[in-house]
């Protein structure tokens, strides 16, 4: 076993206390909708955020940030081409929570580095940055850091739409193991992507979270 490989375990554990459970980042307005209502159609969400927001928003900022690019002007970027208000909330509250457990539990140069830009308002600390600061400072190799983070993002999810839809557990486990294919096809397409295509992102997801925000019941904070 590598020496990051537990470390990385632990930092995508689905126990790991982020918050991620109070964020849906999305798909409740979809059920609120009547679009997401079982196994098959939140499976549909499921691909379409990972092969959009999380390839071309979450997985370019962690590429671009183990290729050099300043975390600061990353962080920037990400704050304005979150266009949803909640979905940036969750991003940055997920994110402080991250720096937090991360100076604690997985310290660093780096990480301080990072810690400090927010602590001095400089930067806002979103959640894929936190994430890829750290597993950077671990050793953790790009694309097995950048795979981890997508799956332990569906996998909140998952467990999110088991509750709220309500999925069944065996239901949750089957959409787990098809989203392997949709976490493998982002971290290719990651891989190919340029600067321009940073925060191409369909419009109807955007929209969907935007609408969330006016929803009149609601069981998560995003």
């Amino acid at each position: 076993m590598t020496s990051y490989q537990l470390a990385l375990q632990q930092l995508t554990d689905s126990a790991l206390p982020t918050g991620a459970f109070a964020h849906s980042l999305g798909f409740e307005s979809y059920i609120e909708r009547g679009l997401v209502r079982d196994e098959g159609s939140f499976g549909g969400w499921l691909w379409a955020f990972v092969g959009q927001q999380l390839t071309y928003s979450d997985g370019l900022a962690v590429r671009f940030l183990y290729e050099g690019v300043d975390v600061g002007l990353l962080d920037g970027v990400l704050s304005s081409q979150l266009l949803a208000r909640e979905v940036r909330e969750a991003s940055l509250k997920m994110g402080g929570r991250l720096l937090e457990i991360g100076g604690e539990v997985f310290p660093s140069a780096e990480l301080e580095a990072y810690r400090g830009l927010v602590r001095a308002g400089s930067a806002a600390g979103h959640q894929p940055l936190a994430f890829g600061v750290i597993a950077r400072s671990l050793g953790v190799p790009f694309e097995e850091a950048l795979s981890a983070y997508l799956f332990a993002t569906v996998t909140s999810l998952t467990q999110n739409a088991v509750r709220a839809i309500p999925l069944g557990q065996n239901a949750g486990q089957r959409v787990l193991r098809d989203a392997h294919d949709a976490v493998a096809a982002a971290t290719k397409d990651v891989a190919q992507l340029c600067w321009d295509d940073f925060g191409a992102v369909s419009p109807g997801l955007e929209i969907s979270q935007m609408r969330h925000e006016r929803q009149r019941a609601r069981m998560f904070m995003s």
